[in-house]
């Protein structure tokens, strides 16, 4: 398998007879997920997409890549959440968190609209000049407000530099699939369009083209990507925890947190997991956070953070639990020079590679955190591949609904995400909302 769950070192948090008190549970939810009659049974596309998606938009996803790649130097990706989260995720975990800045031969990727910052936007505008962008805004309705406002800027910014006619070229919009003001927009200005599946929520949107153009546009083969989410398909289709490792997961997940474990905290040992940690707390943080209820996800990337909240994860609060990735293959090695004069004490490493310090560093953490009483739950990958990061990707989705059915919620609804929209709208004078305004103003004041 490309990826294992080991649970070996919770097993001293756990009794063998919990995961047999559970199983009828998952069986339950098991049953709400395949038969689709649980809560948020409208947004389980995403069960069946890794096969099922639309071949004829695939191919039409590929083609427009191809022709970014061979125009632009900047591709700007315009989308907030689940809209940006996934390919920005993927581009770094694949490629690099530094890809804009190594030699390639596909364009730098941007991403833009996930922030009210003008800071941000200004130095993006500034890395555009000179250069041939394209850009591709992501947006169900198109009047979300941060992705709305940056494809106001850069519409205007390729209008502007190449005309309406040669912009039009090199603008690419994925939205829903025949309505909302950005496909009516879209369509009478004779944008290349891709669809936001109805029935795909945007925290499992990417494998669909809201992910897949940005990260085919960075050169990595989408076709490897939707593979190894297939195999995870049909690898976690048995509700048997014994056979089943993503319910395993979820299930210990939620014996943890019944235990008062109401934290868990994603572990990557590289810094190209960093965003791919922020795509998983939005997937497990938006699907569990109701009901005033659900596992705290949070992040960290050892050994840097070690450094900082290492102290608070060995002695604080017993609350949390870790979830550990480990990739096995490493593409890339270092040895360690050695030093004539020993400044460091540190000649014991010379000639070893940086990859074994690292793992050596990774069990040492294991062992230290879980003797302080933190279970430690590991996800081994076996290499950093775009087949084995598209089955992980598919591990996760798949975990997390069941484990909201498990916890008793909704997981496919975000209920609470329009709260700060709303008021927003209305501080703001937006037509319609005078009276929540003054109720607003109210209460600021």
């Amino acid at each position: 398998m490309s990826v294992r769950f080991n649970d070996r070192y919770a097993a001293s948090f756990i009794s063998t007879d919990e995961y047999a008190h559970i199983q009828p549970m998952v069986n339950t939810a098991h049953s709400l997920l395949t038969k689709k009659n649980g809560a948020g049974n409208d947004f389980l596309g995403w069960i069946t997409l890794p096969e099922s998606y639309d071949k004829e938009e695939f191919s039409r996803i590929k083609a427009a890549a191809a022709r970014i790649r061979n125009s632009c130097q900047v591709f700007v990706a315009i989308g907030i959440g689940g809209s940006y989260l996934g390919a920005r995720a993927v581009i770094e975990f694949l490629k690099s968190p530094l890809y804009n800045n190594l030699k390639k031969d596909t364009p730098d990727v941007y991403f833009a609209g996930n922030n009210i910052s003008a800071s941000a936007l200004s130095e993006l505008l500034s890395i555009c000049e000179g250069k041939d962008v394209c850009i591709n805004v992501i947006s169900k309705s198109g009047t979300t407000t941060e992705p709305a406002i940056a494809f106001r800027v850069f519409r205007a910014l390729l209008e502007q530099k190449y005309g309406k006619e040669g912009a039009r070229s090199r603008i690419f919009v994925t939205t829903d699939r025949q309505k909302g003001t950005l496909k009516q927009f879209s369509d009478e200005a004779g944008y290349e369009t891709f669809v936001v599946p109805d029935d795909v929520g945007g925290r499992f949107s990417v494998l669909t083209a809201v992910g897949l153009l940005p990260i085919a546009v960075a050169g990595i083969d989408i076709d490897e990507l939707m593979a190894g989410a297939a195999e995870a398909m049909h690898e976690y289709s048995d509700p048997s925890l014994e056979a089943n490792q993503a319910y395993r997961y979820a299930a210990l997940r939620n014996i943890l947190y019944r235990k008062g474990k109401t934290t868990e905290i994603l572990v990557g040992y590289e810094p190209y997991a960093a965003m791919f940690n922020e795509w998983w707390k939005q997937l497990f943080g938006e699907s569990e956070g109701k009901d005033q209820r659900g596992i705290f996800p949070a992040s960290v990337i050892f050994s840097t953070d070690l450094h900082s909240l290492g102290q608070y994860i060995q002695d604080g609060m017993r609350n949390l639990f870790e979830t550990v990735i480990s990739v096995e293959k490493d593409t890339v090695s270092y040895t360690i020079p050695n030093d004539p004069d020993n400044i460091d004490g540190l000649n014991f490493l010379s000639g070893m590679d940086m990859n074994q310090v690292k793992k050596t560093a990774m069990q040492a953490t294991l062992l230290a955190h879980v003797d302080g009483g933190v279970p430690n739950l590991l996800i081994e990958m076996s290499d950093r591949s775009a087949r084995t990061l598209g089955h992980l990707i598919y591990f996760f989705e798949l975990a997390c609904a069941i484990s909201g059915y498990l916890l008793g919620v909704n997981p496919f609804n975000q209920p609470g995400v329009e709260a700060y929209k709303k008021n927003m709208f209305a501080l703001l004078g937006k037509p319609g909302y005078e009276d929540q305004k003054a109720a607003l103003c109210a209460r600021l004041n």
